[in-house]
């Protein structure tokens, strides 16, 4: 990407990270940032994703969209869950909103796969990651996951984030 064509800029890992000083404040009523993730919004639960909330959208937000990585996993960066088509007006999720779209994972799948690390591989950090886009976006379900975060990358005005912890 050519400097000042977009607020958003792609790192080495592929991941939308922002030049912009904007900060979307996230968080979860299941757990706080940087401590333990229930085992119920994991693998070794019921493998659904946990609530969350945030707030301080900055003005001019078309949508929002979530990405959920893992990485510390052994082979590198993997994508949990991407959604797309998040309204502007939402502050939190639980149920997915109407419009919102579901992106392929890492695991080709598009759905989201809750924290499974393998046996042995220590703490994983999860970054539940909240993007505000300059457009509104909608992604397909065939989207793969480097394409998508890619795609937000380039929208993004503004991120948040909380991070759960879960050992393998």
């Amino acid at each position: 990407m050519l400097p000042g064509c977009s607020g958003a800029k792609e790192n080495p890992q592929n991941q939308p990270t922002t030049s912009k000083a904007a900060k979307l404040a996230v968080s979860s009523p299941a757990f706080a940032d940087n401590t333990q993730i229930p085992a119920e919004y994991t693998c070794k639960g019921r493998n659904v994703p946990p609530p969350l909330r945030w707030d301080h959208v900055p003005t001019g937000t078309q949508s929002l969209a979530l990405v959920v990585d893992d990485p510390d996993a052994p082979s590198g960066l993997y994508v949990h869950w991407v959604v797309t088509g998040i309204p502007a007006s939402t502050t939190e999720l639980g149920p997915l909103p109407q419009g919102a779209s579901v992106s392929l994972n890492s695991a080709g799948k598009p759905e989201y796969f809750g924290p499974c690390p393998p046996a042995g591989s220590g703490v994983h950090h999860y970054r539940f990651q909240l993007y505000a886009l300059n457009k509104p976006l909608t992604l397909a379900p065939t989207t793969p996951a480097a394409e998508a975060t890619k795609t937000i990358a380039e929208a993004a005005i503004a991120e948040g984030r909380t991070v759960g912890l879960f050992g393998g």
